[in-house]
């Protein structure tokens, strides 16, 4: 993120260089990568790091065509809803005796309440869903992708990694509260944390809130975005793929690690 921050403070430097090109092309791949190696994961805090890394190459690429403005406002975003993300993986974590492996959870809703909520709001609001902080940034940044004279593969990596942000997100959420119980027989689940419940309430107000107050702040004139309706509900288009996709992979129940469950009416 330091990274980001200052390229976008340098960015008038960098402009019509070689060098953004070649960083399009890195951060697209970066975007792609980490979304796909994201949906192999098993470790909470993997796939939550590696979400990370897809939206900072969503930033990096962003700002490589030429949009610091829109860089900064979904780095502001972002850091809304992931440390949010990140407290609540932590507290989970911390409940599962240091467990991080995810095939270990299931059903924690019942449990934490209170940590699944804000789990969940701020899973959605990465994903994109309307009307949370995610939706503005990465709305206007796709649209501002649709307007842009670019090739296919720039595009194809865009609105791939956005399924695929979609695609993980559902995964996660599918294994962690979908679930019952997985019988790891050493838990300390309890949904007494005041401390961390606390911030963690004012992070959820904030990944509510923040995205229309941001764009309403810091942009002093308006995007005029003129797109055809269905380029416009793309987004919503591969939102909606990727939840159907995540949701049918994580039904297949291949990679459970109880198998014994399978005997367990016998």
């Amino acid at each position: 993120t330091a990274g980001v921050y200052l390229l976008i403070r340098f960015n008038v430097l960098l402009i019509d260089m070689f060098f953004f090109k070649m960083l399009l092309l890195l951060s697209g791949l970066t975007m792609f990568m980490a979304g796909i190696s994201a949906n192999y994961e098993f470790d909470l805090k993997k796939i939550i790091a590696l979400s990370t890394l897809s939206q900072l190459g969503l930033m990096m690429s962003i700002l490589s065509m030429g949009l610091p403005e829109l860089a900064f406002f979904h780095l502001l975003t972002h850091a809304m809803f992931k440390a949010l993300l990140f407290m609540c993986a932590g507290v989970i974590i911390h409940m599962m005796n240091d467990n991080q492996d995810i095939r270990f959870m299931g059903g924690i809703s019942m449990y934490i309440p209170m940590t699944s909520l804000c789990m969940n709001i701020s899973n959605l609001a990465l994903c994109g869903i309307p009307f949370l902080a995610g939706f503005y940034s990465k709305d206007l940044i796709l649209e501002m992708v649709s307007m842009s004279n670019l090739n296919m593969l720039i595009f194809f990596f865009y609105y791939f990694s956005t399924g695929l942000t979609m695609f993980y997100t559902i995964r996660l959420l599918m294994y962690l509260m979908i679930n019952d119980y997985n019988l790891f027989s050493m838990y300390n689940l309890y949904d007494e944390d005041y401390i961390m419940l606390k911030s963690m309430f004012l992070l959820l107000f904030m990944s509510l809130v923040t995205g229309s107050f941001l764009m309403w702040m810091i942009f002093n004139y308006p995007y005029m975005i003129y797109l055809s309706f269905n380029m416009k509900m793309m987004v919503m288009y591969v939102s909606l793929i990727g939840m159907f996709m995540g949701y049918l992979i994580s039904n297949m129940k291949i990679y459970s690690l109880n198998k014994f469950l399978v005997t367990y009416n016998l």
